[in-house]
């Protein structure tokens, strides 16, 4: 039986506006007085977490509300600090150590960002949920099944308590990716039976253990490239691949068969290279393909084939004359329309709910992982349902909490080898 999601139609939807999906700045003026001003803490305070605040008063400019960074934190105090440098934090509320972001949802914020190593991101995000905290969460969510089903549940939570969960999935708040959607819904291309959806590009960043360094702060320096921090990059970066093509299909593989192997990384103990077979049923095939390789060939994109036609992604579609509805964004940006998105969905009191669809991503993209590491196939009931599976309960180490403990182990950096010689 192939599972489904629940999913919005974006044809004729006269709700559209008020989830922030496809709207102009209408709320820009005439707020009322207690959303003139909004508070907001950041965990994590690497790259990503320093744009994702960026984008945060960004949309918050855009919307005409001010907005107040209470606090900032990290692994790495000296980054904490340098993030709230920028948005005049005082020295005492940028915190630094595992256990930072306590202090960071306690510091009387509204809204919490979370950008730290995926592996982090269930006990964060419950712990937000918990303190009432609407929030916006990096993809992807976990690294393993058990934290991606906590995700699922944590944002039942949130839904009961009212609060807005948006993820780090900025293709569904572009235009030209809404325009397709809406354009496949409406029978543009026929029925979708098979794609590709690529990311082959580089290694982002490779760091070297220091002398002396602690296992936990060279994993906490070095997450990209290990397995137990990132979820590998099939889950780390190829999610959003893999979330178009669920979202664009309106369903999940049944199971996934794959491939890989490591022949450049030189840290940590990822694969470089994955090739994922997903069966959607109904025959319907996607191949999901994503390499991290320097001087190799590079493209990042999605391409669906239909009966009657061929989609790419957020771009070019061939097929059906139909007509759909105009999307009008606040930015092209999606990385600022997410937050936008997010913020006005709270004012106007219909709070976004992303954390089953992106913890279901995620879930797909471990599906990947574990086939292509073990060799073997891999099905969804194997990570949500089938509790006698060696994958449900199969756990990444150390794990979140060893890290607040100061019970940490690096794990030895060689990459799994499938099968027997």
């Amino acid at each position: 039986m192939t599972p489904t999601l629940n999913r919005r139609s974006f044809l004729g939807n006269t709700t559209l506006l008020g989830a922030g999906l496809a709207a102009s700045s209408v709320f820009a003026v005439n707020l009322p007085a207690s959303t003139k001003k909004v508070k907001v803490g950041l965990i994590g305070c690497g790259g990503r977490g320093n744009g994702a605040l960026a984008d945060f008063t960004a949309a918050c400019k855009i919307l005409g509300i001010e907005v107040e960074v209470t606090a900032t934190g990290d692994a790495f105090k000296d980054k904490a600090e340098t993030a709230g440098q920028k948005y005049a934090v005082a020295a005492e509320r940028c915190f630094g150590g595992f256990d930072s972001y306590h202090k960071v949802i306690a510091s009387g914020c509204d809204y919490v960002l979370m950008a730290t190593p995926p592996a982090f991101r269930p006990v964060h995000f419950a712990a937000a949920v918990e303190a009432g905290k609407h929030c916006f969460i990096e993809k992807p969510v976990a690294v393993d099944a058990a934290g991606a089903r906590s995700v699922i549940a944590t944002g039942e939570k949130a839904k009961a308590k009212g609060l807005a969960v948006v993820a780090g999935t900025q293709r569904r708040h572009m235009a030209d990716y809404l325009r397709n959607k809406a354009l496949i819904d409406a029978g543009a291309i026929g029925q979708i039976k098979g794609g590709v959806v690529q990311w082959n590009g580089t290694v982002p960043w490779t760091k070297r253990r220091n002398e002396g360094e602690s296992d936990a702060s060279y994993l906490a320096r070095n997450w990209l490239n290990f397995t137990e921090m990132s979820g590998d990059h099939i889950v780390e970066q190829h999610v959003h691949n893999l979330d178009v093509a669920i979202w664009f299909l309106g369903r999940l593989p049944v199971t996934a068969v794959g491939f890989g192997g490591r022949a450049r990384r030189q840290t940590g103990n990822m694969f470089d290279f994955f090739s994922v077979d997903y069966d959607f049923g109904d025959d319907v095939h996607i191949h999901s393909q994503c390499r991290q390789i320097t001087g190799a060939y590079g493209r990042v994109g999605e391409l669906f084939t239909g009966t009657e036609g061929v989609c790419y992604g957020g771009g070019k579609l061939k097929g059906k004359d139909v007509k759909v509805a105009e999307f009008k964004m606040d930015s092209e940006n999606g990385m600022v329309q997410e937050h936008v998105d997010m913020i006005r969905s709270v004012i106007t009191g219909k709070p976004l709910n992303d954390a089953k669809s992106i913890a279901e991503s995620t879930l797909v993209a471990i599906m990947g992982r574990i086939s292509a590491y073990t060799g073997e196939i891999v099905r969804w009931s194997d990570l949500v349902e089938n509790d006698k599976s060696p994958f449900y309960n199969q756990l990444c180490a150390p794990a979140a909490i060893d890290f607040e403990k100061g019970d940490v182990k690096a794990p030895e950096e060689v990459p799994p080898v499938p099968g027997k010689a």
